[in-house]
């Protein structure tokens, strides 16, 4: 079982299998074994690996097969299950609370991409302007809940008691002399949530989506410096050597990837080479 990861740690243990792998003769030297299939997020995963497929893969001499995902459960159940070879869309500590409460035996290979964490209204300009008694809502899976009130934490909107950062609830909070109100939603409905709240915490890959992003719409975000949230390339234990996964976590971490990213998210997402 898995503790989670810190950044730099996950990119250094990224960095000895890579070069202990010499990745591209292992894929062209092994028996065809038919396309990686990937489960990811629509955004930006599903862009992300789509542009590792289009400019990258051929030449790697990798064959991608992408599956979409709506959701945070499902990716994790088809890795299970054999459905999927890997999957890309979640954190270190959304891992290892899956693990804990699913019993999943997976391999946390590489970090990619950080999509910080945003604060925003549909009404609001600033955070001074929430007003006491306020309807707040954040995610409802325990990982992104805790997130979204360390968030919230950190403007100064409540106090939580000193618990684990990965493990805090509306239980957890100490002081909230502002009389804040808390509607957990799933995170997917977030930004639809947007008209009935006054605020709403929302995912990275969900803002995307909904035209919003952390460096130009949120009224708050998180610092990406020693962000624990890293989103993963995620296997089954024991594969992690596959050479065809060695291969894409090299692309993953490329050079050309980074730029992708800075090129096209504007800061909504930012590469675990600059995080």
């Amino acid at each position: 079982m898995h503790r989670p990861f810190t950044l730099t740690a996950l990119l250094a243990a990224a960095a000895l299998a890579l070069s202990a792998c010499g990745s591209d003769s292992a894929v062209e030297n092994a028996d065809d074994p038919g396309p990686l299939t990937v489960g990811v997020s629509p955004l930006p995963h599903a862009e992300i690996l789509q542009f590792v497929d289009d400019e990258l893969a051929e030449e790697a001499g990798l064959d991608l097969e992408l599956v979409e995902f709506t959701d945070y459960l499902q990716p994790n159940v088809a890795l299970d299950d054999g459905s999927l070879d890997a999957n890309y869309f979640q954190h270190a500590p959304y891992l290892a609370e899956q693990e804990a409460a699913a019993g999943y035996d997976f391999e946390a290979v590489t970090p990619v991409h950080l999509e910080p964490l945003g604060l925003y209204s549909a009404t609001l300009g600033s955070v001074e302007e929430i007003p006491d008694g306020a309807q707040i809502a954040i995610p409802n899976d325990p990982t992104n809940g805790a997130r979204a009130l360390h968030l919230l934490a950190e403007q100064g909107l409540l106090t939580l008691a000193d618990t684990d950062a990965a493990s805090a609830t509306v239980l957890d909070i100490e002081d909230n002399a502002r009389d804040l109100q808390f509607v957990e939603i799933e995170a997917a409905q977030l930004p639809r949530s947007l008209p009935d709240v006054d605020a709403a915490v929302i995912n990275g890959n969900y803002a995307i989506q909904a035209d919003l992003s952390p460096a130009t719409d949120a009224l708050a975000a998180e610092a990406p410096e020693d962000n624990p949230y890293a989103n993963l390339l995620v296997v089954r234990a024991g594969d992690e050597s596959d050479p065809r996964i060695v291969q894409l976590a090299e692309l993953l971490g490329s050079e050309e990837v980074a730029q992708f990213i800075e090129e096209t998210y504007d800061g909504a997402v930012i590469s675990a080479r600059s995080a």
